[in-house]
């Protein structure tokens, strides 16, 4: 078993894709806030709490060949939806980029991507730990 396979490690993942997806998403916000015609988008965010809910507590189908069906209910794999953003004004010009309120997620997002990260770090030290490994490697 590594550990992609335990639930809270798929949640992190899934976490991190998200943030990383949502990023390049507000980059390209700011990067055409003065394109005529732009209205900034957002990835919609899903519930993490539950898709952890959802793998908790299940044992995952082991797939033995390439034929055998992914189980019903399993994770998406992929990308996020992405939405429109309609949080700012639309100028004269048609632009709809609040570049104040576009850095500001920009910021909220890379401090949960240094949190999911943290977060991350610290459960496989403790897994090391656990197996007698040590924190060090």
């Amino acid at each position: 078993m590594s550990f992609a396979d335990l639930p809270l490690f798929t949640a992190l993942t899934q976490r991190l894709s998200f943030l990383g997806q949502r990023q390049n998403v507000l980059a390209q916000n700011v990067a055409n806030a003065d394109t005529p015609g732009y209205l900034p988008r957002d990835v919609e965010e899903p519930d993490f709490r539950a898709l952890l809910a959802e793998a908790s507590g299940r044992l995952a189908v082991s797939a033995t060949d390439p034929r055998h069906l992914a189980p019903q209910g399993a994770a998406r794999q992929g990308a996020f939806a992405v939405v429109a953003d309609g949080s700012g004004e639309v100028n004269a010009v048609g632009n709809g980029v609040d570049l104040e309120a576009q850095m500001f997620k920009v910021s909220e997002t890379s401090s949960r991507y240094q949190l999911a990260t943290a977060l991350y770090r610290k459960h496989v030290e403790m897994i090391r730990i656990a197996l007698g490994r040590g924190a060090g490697g």
